[in-house]
């Protein structure tokens, strides 16, 4: 008996395949085939294509920004919060393929509107913990970029050098380092 699925499934579907080979990999055939489904099953749930990739880039920006945050937006010191998301992102050992496959597109007209949200909401989270911490408003800006780009860079070169970069050894001392870097001197 085959699964009903879902407009989530095809997301994710649609998620790994961009993971795999990129926005040209998201294709309604192979996703189908690989979801032992029809085209019907799609046409079900999108119009077309281009609404399976917003499906996509939705899904994504809820599991991997919405998410993370009201996980650990609960925390209520400032300086815990930002420590539990440098482990969260940074203390990974694997980079979300996903976000690495929509990095290189997002100068597609469909990926570059998504892909400026989801780093400014990122990037206000974490400004916003330093406010909190008592950093004046540039100030928390201006840490929260770096340690979102600290985050992004990070995630490149480890693809870029098959992980040589940052050995998984190092990666405690490295969050470590980061956290004294990030962390306000008078906290």
């Amino acid at each position: 008996m085959r699964k009903t699925l879902t407009r989530t499934d095809w997301a994710d579907a649609a998620l790994t395949a961009l993971a795999d080979g990129g926005l040209a990999a998201v294709a309604v055939e192979p996703i189908a085939t690989k979801l032992g489904a029809t085209k019907g099953s799609f046409y079900w749930h999108f119009a077309n294509r281009g609404a399976l990739i917003d499906a996509a880039l939705a899904h994504w920006a809820d599991q991997h920004t919405e998410a993370v945050i009201q996980e650990l937006g609960p925390i209520t010191d400032p300086q815990r919060r930002l420590d539990a998301l440098l482990a969260k992102t940074i203390g990974q050992t694997t980079a979300n393929r996903a976000e690495l496959a929509l990095l290189a597109h997002a100068d597609h007209p469909a990926v570059a509107p998504v892909v400026a949200a989801v780093t400014e909401r990122r990037v206000e989270f974490i400004a916003a913990a330093y406010r909190q911490a008592g950093c004046p408003e540039t100030e928390a800006r201006f840490r929260a970029v770096l340690g979102y780009t600290a985050y992004i860079g990070l995630i490149q070169a480890q693809r870029a050098t098959a992980g040589a970069l940052l050995p998984d050894a190092d990666r405690p001392a490295y969050l470590d380092f980061l956290h004294r870097t990030l962390h306000r001197d008078d906290t």
